[in-house]
């Protein structure tokens, strides 16, 4: 069932084809009619867009009022050009608002180091007070997109409050305090400081264990405004609600992976700690080698020992088992007696579970990538084409 795409109380979204690349959807505006408190996590990567540099500025102090975003150009590497580009339209966007141009936070993602047809964007900004709308959350999910298949949104209630999200990545992902770009909306009464510990927290589980490529990207954004107008809401759920949201666009994301055929989840247990746990699911899931054997449906197992074998901190060969949705190819150190063929054909299918358990530690993690096909490299050769 497809989510609904109402936007919480008081929101209001706008997506529009303003040309800057072809005729689809590539701005939106996401407004809320009240200052609403906001959170954000950014790239750490230090070529990191314009929009990022002006973005940080405008949330300090925890309050926002609009999302503007456009996608198919990123304003990165475009100098002190393309700083002047984003308050040229933040403060368009501000005029046609009605708000202050800090309670903006801009974003934009696409191509590198091409100039911002800020003349565009500038002729589409003109009347959108007044194409607001409340039900354009997929909409705007689809403004976001750039080689994306298909647009990423979730709505979800809790009591009385709404609770909606989009977000949109395809490759170049490997985040990092952030993801790619994800906006996240509610009409519940939070705290500037509460919204940034839970955002962090639901990030640290969800968009921060995804993986496509191996690359952070220099736009990478995901921030959060929550206006109150439907008042308190239990803390404990609301980021229980959020961090599941956030999980199920996470897993879209490896999903969507750039000419991926399947999505993959690799599952590890019995790490001296998270961070090592972590640390192996990234390498696995980054592994060009277990990516394409997954892609050719190869049960080649070796890939995954020779991965693990590279890990940077200790192991025991004698105490890894390791495991393809249940069917057992490594087991305490030793091969397993696997049905070649049961392997075989859950290769087949679209989404592959890789399970690894490297002792009796504590640590664990669970994260989400892609398998490698011929069309990333296709789509990544092209990409400016």
């Amino acid at each position: 069932m497809e989510p609904q795409t109402f936007l919480p109380k008081g929101f209001w979204s706008c997506a529009k084809n303003v040309g800057i690349k072809d005729d689809t959807l590539d701005f939106t505006v996401i407004y809320s009619e009240t200052r609403a408190a906001a959170a954000a996590l950014f790239t750490q990567n230090q070529f990191c867009g314009a929009p990022i540099t002006v973005g940080k500025e405008n949330i300090k102090d925890g309050k926002l009022q609009a999302f503007v975003i456009n996608s198919k150009n990123a304003n990165v590497a475009t100098g002190k050009q393309g700083i002047r580009d984003v308050y040229t339209i933040t403060e368009a966007a501000a005029t046609e608002l009605h708000i202050d141009s800090k309670d903006i936070l801009p974003s934009s993602t696409g191509v590198i180091g091409v100039p911002l047809p800020v003349q565009k964007i500038l002729e589409g900004i003109p009347g959108i007070k007044k194409e607001l709308k409340q039900d354009g959350l997929k909409e705007s999910a689809e403004a976001i997109m750039t080689t994306d298949t298909f647009p990423k949104f979730r709505s979800r209630k809790i009591g009385d409050v709404t609770l909606c999200a989009i977000a949109k990545g395809s490759g170049m992902i490997e985040p990092n305090m952030a993801t790619m770009l994800s906006y996240i909306m509610t009409d519940a009464e939070i705290t500037p400081q509460t919204l940034q510990s839970i955002l962090q927290r639901a990030v640290d589980v969800s968009f921060n264990m995804v993986s496509v490529d191996g690359d952070t990207s220099t736009s990478d954004t995901v921030a959060a405004m929550a206006n109150g107008l439907a008042g308190p809401v239990d803390l404990h759920e609301f980021e229980r609600e959020l961090t599941g949201m956030l999980i199920s666009l996470a897993r879209d994301l490896a999903k969507d992976g750039e000419g991926a055929t399947k999505l993959v989840e690799v599952q590890v247990s019995g790490a001296q700690n998270n961070d090592q746990a972590k640390t192996m699911m990234k390498s696995i899931i980054n592994s060009p080698l277990v990516k394409t054997a997954i892609f050719g449906e190869d049960p080649n197992w070796g890939r995954i020992i020779s991965t693990i074998g590279n890990a940077k901190f200790p192991v025991d060969p004698e105490k890894i088992s390791f495991s393809f949705g249940g069917l057992y190819v490594f087991r305490e150190g030793e091969p397993a007696q696997t049905d070649r063929e049961a392997l075989a054909n859950y290769l087949k299918g679209d989404e592959i579970v890789i399970t690894i358990s490297l002792g009796d530690g504590p640590g664990a993690a669970t994260g989400w990538g892609c398998d490698l096909s011929y069309d990333y490299v296709k789509i990544n050769g092209e990409y400016t084409t």
